[in-house]
């Protein structure tokens, strides 16, 4: 028993980080009704900018202050992904008002690869270190139930009560606020949600600042776990089926799709793994996906499409 509640505990803590990127996805999503896919490249970007903007802003001020340089650091880069929202809404999405899904797809992975090579231009493409004081050290529970107790990671925990924190309260803006409800509007329909008011420009500078803040954090924490590097932008794919299994629309199935892959994906791996050779963490959440879409193409959470004819 032991051993399955520590994979257990294991899999949510790693379920939250997997929520709180596919968060991101839901966000632009509702907004606009377009998959981002840029939103790999959002984590990577935010990410880059925490980790070098610690390094400089010390040398610039002449301090050495970890903590004041890492606040500051977190407020340059989240300034850098406002901008980045003012200028993905005045320069792409202002243009494409009301155009096909596909087009503003194709825009989103545009938008996706500039991130990548300006942030490689901007900041450089070798491996980064964010320490932001996450401790890293393994605690042991209940040693007095379990022969040994149950190894859990301090950083994991930490990240994990943060990514939660931070999902309630996105969940709280979307369902209890005059911008929440307008968002939803939004994505419903462009042009409705025009004609009653509803500064459609403003909304998506909004959401997309609000993604590139869920973006940021998620950034530091996986770049504090990782370290910053280019396939950190690669943690979007591990969120893809988070997203579809919870399904596009809703913040709560983000939620609970996390916390389903990420337990089903460490327990397959721990327990099963074994007599299949290895790598079921990897490909686990897609298969899973694809069992579900068979039955229910919206996702768990999602809302049902009804066409009438």
């Amino acid at each position: 028993m032991g051993p399955f509640l520590e994979t257990l505990l294991g899999g949510l803590m790693t379920g939250m980080l997997y929520s709180l990127v596919a968060l991101g996805f839901v966000l632009i999503f509702k907004a606009s009704g377009v998959f981002n896919f840029a939103q790999g490249a959002m984590v990577l970007s935010a990410a880059l900018a925490m980790a070098r903007f610690s390094e400089w802003i010390p040398q610039w001020l002449g301090f050495d202050n970890k903590l004041l340089a890492n606040v500051l650091a977190f407020a340059v880069a989240m300034a850098m992904m406002i901008v980045a929202a003012w200028l993905i809404e005045r320069l792409v999405l202002s243009k494409l008002v009301n155009q096909e899904g596909i087009t503003l797809l194709m825009a989103t992975l545009g938008i996706a690869y500039f991130m990548d090579g300006s942030g490689q231009t901007l900041f450089g493409s070798d491996i980064y270190k964010i320490d932001v004081g996450l401790p890293k050290d393994p605690i042991f529970l209940m040693e007095s139930t379990f022969d040994g107790g149950i190894l859990i990671n301090k950083e994991d925990l930490y990240a994990a009560a943060i990514a939660a924190a931070l999902v309630a309260l996105l969940s709280l803006f979307f369902q209890k606020t005059a911008t929440g409800r307008a968002l939803r509007a939004v994505a419903d329909d462009h042009q409705a949600a025009q004609s009653i008011g509803i500064p459609l420009n403003r909304i998506w500078v909004i959401v997309w600042s609000v993604a590139g803040f869920v973006a940021l954090v998620a950034g530091v924490i996986w770049g504090s776990k990782l370290g910053v590097q280019f396939s950190l932008s690669l943690v979007a794919l591990k969120a893809l089926p988070v997203v579809i299994l919870g399904g596009l629309t809703s913040v709560p199935g983000a939620i609970v799709g996390g916390l389903i892959i990420g337990v089903g994906e460490k327990l397959s791996e721990v327990f099963i793994g074994p007599y299949l050779g290895g790598g079921i963490e990897i490909w686990f959440g897609y298969v899973l996906v694809l069992f579900v879409l068979l039955v229910r193409p919206q996702g768990l959470f999602g809302e049902k499409i009804i066409d009438r004819v």
